[in-house]
């Protein structure tokens, strides 16, 4: 079932955690926009991901925030030396529950002195834990009670929905055809009173329709497979050419080794205009995508602008 999805002028995608930071890489394309080197400006970086979402349409402009980071200070403080206020924000979207993209969410709420929707999958919430070799690690869910106590606006969407007067739709579940996307080895959750093999069905990403280019998809992790995510996307808008793919691809580690020739290969598939592999896409699956696809792969780093 294909959701309308109205076309956005431009749109602006700023990186405000991630992995990487390097206050020397150049623009490498039209669409990435660097920050000028400033001995004054302290940019950081860590193991999650956020970003600050500008959608704009005749003389309307909506921001979402797409995920907050690993830590409670990181987001808050880049978004700072940004000169980036967040006060602004019209919503914010949990890619999914793990707590490297929900940890600058209670220091957020608090500073925002407002109710604040938070648009998440119910399985967000779930109890997870990792299951390895090495033992279990247990992954700490948010506190929806907390959180609500701070000021969010919990909505729970497992369903596509659309945000900002329809120019964004967040895609809810996505389904998982690729054959070699399967998910995150190890991953429980806790649900029905029992510990079960976690499919991560909380993962979800933004799309946005800009006039004139095709799709915008933005991942967090993608747990459901990039491929899968960015076909999703396509099926439900109904719009078949995509501009730029951004965010994680979680390609990184040995377990992962194997998917990431088949990921390339499905992303020249596709054949976006652009592509920013972020956060857990790994720094091995980043450099042979920045070899397979020169002048459409572009080094993501903290602070970095993109212009669509």
């Amino acid at each position: 079932m294909e959701h309308e999805l109205k076309p956005a002028d431009r749109v602006e995608v700023t990186v405000l955690v991630d992995n990487y930071i390097d206050i020397f890489v150049p623009q490498s394309t039209p669409v990435d926009h660097r920050l000028p080197f400033s001995p004054s400006r302290h940019i950081l970086a860590e193991h999650g991901l956020s970003c600050l979402v500008r959608v704009f349409a005749g003389d309307k402009e909506h921001t979402i925030l797409l995920d907050t980071g690993l830590s409670r200070e990181c987001m808050a403080w880049n978004a700072r030396q940004l000169g980036i206020s967040l006060a602004g924000i019209e919503a914010v979207v949990l890619s999914h529950g793990h707590f490297d993209h929900t940890g600058g969410l209670p220091g957020l709420l608090t500073g925002m002195g407002r109710q604040v929707p938070l648009i998440a999958h119910p399985d967000a919430f779930l109890k997870k834990r990792m299951t390895g070799p090495k033992g279990i690690a247990e992954l700490l869910p948010p506190d929806a009670v907390a959180l609500k106590k701070a000021g969010a606006d919990i909505l729970l969407r497992s369903e596509p929905s659309t945000l900002a007067d329809d120019l964004l739709l967040v895609t809810g579940k996505v389904e998982r055809k690729t054959p070699f996307e399967k998910g995150m080895p190890g991953m429980e959750m806790f649900t029905d009173g029992r510990w079960q093999p976690d499919p991560i069905r909380d993962d979800q990403a933004l799309v946005i329709n800009v006039k004139d280019k095709g799709l915008v998809v933005l991942s967090g992790c993608a747990h459901a497979g990039i491929i899968n995510t960015v076909e999703y996307a396509k099926k439900i808008t109904g719009v078949d050419h995509v501009n730029a793919i951004l965010g994680g691809f979680h390609l990184t580690g040995p377990a992962f080794a194997q998917v990431i020739p088949p990921t390339i290969d499905g992303i020249q598939r596709i054949d976006p205009d652009y592509v920013v592999p972020m956060h857990c896409t790994g720094w091995d699956a980043i450099n042979r995508f920045m070899a397979a696809m020169p002048g459409k792969c572009i080094f993501n780093t903290v602070g970095t602008t993109y212009v669509f």
